[in-house]
């Protein structure tokens, strides 16, 4: 079974997030949107839009969203088969969190590694 097949995303928290996605849109071109972050189009060699896209995203320090992680960062792996990789993972002894949620954005779960990160599994919808 295929375990991790990519990057999905990545996301930190900043002390003051609106200035830190200014500094990026501003020095680096990131265009970042109103919901703090900015979605990368994957592209080949030519140019061309291929299936998938990474988020880039800045949260407020005070966000829950990395909880029960203390960490300052969560990375979002892409997974080709979520539900398998969450049963090997609970096999394996690995602290999984809660079950499989689904929304329209894709299947999610997460996991903790051995030093307290919080990790986010994702398998997108089909033809992503």
């Amino acid at each position: 079974m295929k375990r991790v097949t990519g990057i999905g995303g990545i996301f930190f928290k900043a002390k003051d997030a609106p200035a830190l996605q200014s500094w990026y849109k501003r020095h680096l071109g990131i265009d970042v949107q109103e919901w703090g972050g900015a979605a990368f189009d994957w592209s080949d060699s030519e140019g061309k839009p291929v299936a998938g896209t990474t988020i880039w995203s800045i949260s407020p320090q005070e966000s829950e969203q990395f909880a029960p992680s203390p960490a300052s960062f969560m990375i979002n792996y892409r997974v080709d088969n979520i539900h398998a990789l969450v049963a090997a993972l609970r096999a394996e002894g690995c602290n999984v969190l809660g079950d499989v949620d689904e929304s329209d954005y894709g299947k999610f779960a997460w996991v903790i590694d051995p030093e307290g990160n919080k990790v986010e599994l994702w398998e997108p919808p089909a033809g992503q």
